[in-house]
């Protein structure tokens, strides 16, 4: 009966792990994500450390398998699987941790356990249950605590989400995509808070809802573990459950729904009305920047065949030509639109050139750039760039991407570790920028933040290309990589968050998706193009992007202004909690039992 009990534990955390997968672009169903952590969590209640990392890592694996498998589209089958169950695995480790410590923390030490643990045992009629990690008994152990203590250990596990996924996104150089609030990316009234806390403020208060809520349902069982009929639901775990009334009026479970819940319902409910009052704001007519996107949907095959270069350029130039025909006053070409060195191949830099000579217009498009290192003249430095053509044809200014992407922009321990090349298509690696670009244009005047591929999921990147007079952001990506996959809308969603957090526009060029533009309180406009529902063919889009006032500064959202200042706090208290904890565990062991006392 035990065995069984352990593979339906594991069972349920990977059935969590999918229903938090699901929250996620595609298909999006957000609201999945406001469940699966705490099940997540309350499918390991009652195991050991051991097991409870172990269930933890279960639900992780399967929720990172299920989310990240556009990895699986990379024309590059070995490396692709590798990679996509390498990276799964390494994340899962997130959510291990995050189930083990939680509980880890709620375990009270020596007598205090030992009295909870003889209490939960008589409610359930059979005390040795609980020494031998029976579910139900541990429910009754849970809701043995106080409600201040639940309260706390419920922020604790929100606070210690927050805290990992802060780690997530700078560890290993960083890969913060999908971090749960993300998943809100729709439900615009919650996520303005993350003009305040950063996306980690929606992850926050999703991961205390649905903690709460778990801890609610334990309590509720309680309920039931006193009832006449626990003997044979504790000897049959799967037997029938008596009925439960939940209406808050008048029932004693309802109260317990009412007490556990009160406290998350106040704080979504002003989190809400916040985001309402955000929303109703008019936004003030000014000036507008006109923009073409181009979207060639160049299949990443073809980007690698040498032989298509010129056909490829040819085809992102006669896009070009009928967006122009729109009189725009900047147009955009995606990451990598060049197929070479553009200031180093004549060709290409002449087509660039002439094109924004002839219609007088700005551009601003990607390509691979190279200088000589420094201090080392015989060797060279390459770049994946983003370039800012002046209506004179002048290259004006250079953005280098910052965050490369591992395996993929460069092969880490390349030095040391040769045989890692053999799991990457790329013959060599990019070097990264040494800091953040603004591109500045005139007629009209608008000053643009720069980023290139994944560098928007990374809120200390989008935030550092940010001044006061800054207009808005652009990113130009190339998710050709993934085909037509659910990589695009996820890249999108998190790209949303970076819009409210700096509290302006931010306008994406894809090579094959999600080409649109995000305002200023995330909802994302232009997402398809005319009359299709098509995000992933080649085409062009235009949009109007409203400016500053001439010469105005905007107000700096308090994120902008502070950063990640509520995650930090999040570690903070997480790290307190622990010290707190670790010395009531060693003042415990020190006490001499009262037995020892009186002999």
């Amino acid at each position: 009966m035990i065995q069984r009990c352990f593979h339906s534990r594991y069972a349920l955390a990977a059935m969590a792990g999918l229903l938090l997968a699901a929250a996620f672009p595609k298909p999006g169903l957000a609201s999945l994500a406001w469940i699966a952590p705490g099940l997540i969590l309350f499918a390991a209640i009652g195991t050991s450390g051991g097991q409870a990392f172990r269930i933890g890592y279960v639900a992780g694996l399967a929720h990172y398998l299920a989310s990240l498998h556009w990895l699986l589209f990379i024309p590059f089958p070995a490396g692709a699987v590798l990679g996509w169950f390498s990276l799964s695995a390494y994340l899962a480790l997130y959510p291990a941790t995050w189930v083990w410590l939680g509980w880890k923390m709620l375990s009270p030490p020596g007598r205090a356990n030992a009295a909870i643990t003889t209490a939960a045992g008589a409610l359930s009629g059979n005390p040795s249950d609980t020494a031998r990690n029976a579910f139900l008994p541990s429910l009754a152990g849970f809701a043995l605590r106080r409600w201040h203590q639940r309260f706390l250990w419920y922020l604790f596990c929100a606070s210690l989400w927050v805290a990992l996924e802060l780690l997530i996104g700078w560890f290993l150089s960083g890969f913060p995509w999908n971090l749960l609030g993300a998943s809100q990316y729709a439900i615009l009234p919650i996520i303005q808070i993350a003009s305040f806390t950063g996306v980690y403020g929606v992850s926050f208060l999703v991961v205390w809802f649905s903690v709460t809520l778990a801890g609610t349902a334990a309590m509720v069982a309680r309920r039931t573990l006193e009832s006449p009929n626990l003997a044979r639901l504790h000897s049959d775990p799967f037997a029938q459950a008596p009925a439960l009334s939940l209406s808050p009026w008048p029932s004693p479970c309802g109260w317990v729904w009412m007490v556990e819940l009160l406290p998350v319902l106040m704080v979504l409910t002003g989190v809400i009305l916040f985001g309402l009052r955000q929303l109703g704001r008019s936004a003030t007519a000014g000036r507008e920047l006109s923009v073409a996107l181009v979207q060639p949907s160049i299949p990443q095959t073809l980007i690698w065949d040498a032989r298509e270069n010129t056909n490829r350029f040819n085809k992102l130039i006669e896009l070009s030509r009928q967006a122009l025909a729109t009189k725009p006053d900047l147009l955009i070409w995606p990451e990598a639109a060049v197929p070479d060195l553009l200031r180093y191949e004549t060709n290409y830099f002449q087509a660039v050139t002439n094109l924004a000579r002839q219609h007088h217009v700005w551009i601003i498009l990607g390509a691979d750039d190279a200088e000589p290192r420094l201090g080392s003249p015989t060797e060279t430095d390459y770049f994946n760039a983003a370039f800012l053509v002046s209506p004179e044809g002048q290259l004006r200014v250079r953005y280098c991407k910052q965050k490369l992407v591992i395996f993929g922009e460069y092969v880490p321990l390349a030095r040391w570790l040769p045989f890692l090349k053999w799991v990457t298509p790329i013959e060599g690696g990019f070097t990264p920028g040494r800091e953040p670009v603004a591109f500045k244009i005139t007629r009209p005047a608008a000053k643009l933040g720069m980023l290139i591929c994944f560098e928007d999921v990374f809120p200390s990147v989008a935030r550092a290309s940010v001044d006061d007079d800054t207009d808005g952001l652009l990113n130009l990506t190339n998710n050709g990589w993934f085909s037509e996959s659910s990589a695009q809308w996820q890249h999108a969603a998190n790209a949303v968050f970076r819009a409210i957090e700096n509290g302006l526009p931010l306008v994406r060029c894809a090579n094959n998706g999600l080409t649109c533009w995000v305002d200023a309180c995330g909802r994302i406009r232009e997402v398809f193009f005319p009359q299709t529902s098509d995000i992933y063919g080649a085409g062009f889009k235009t949009a109007r992007i409203p400016l500053l006032a001439e010469g105005g500064k905007r107000r700096p959202t308090f994120y902008h202004r502070h950063g990640n200042w509520f995650a930090w706090g999040c570690l903070l208290y997480c790290g307190v909690g622990i010290v707190i904890k670790t010395a009531g565990d060693l003042r415990a062991k020190r006490r001499p039992s009262p037995s020892g006392a009186r002999a």
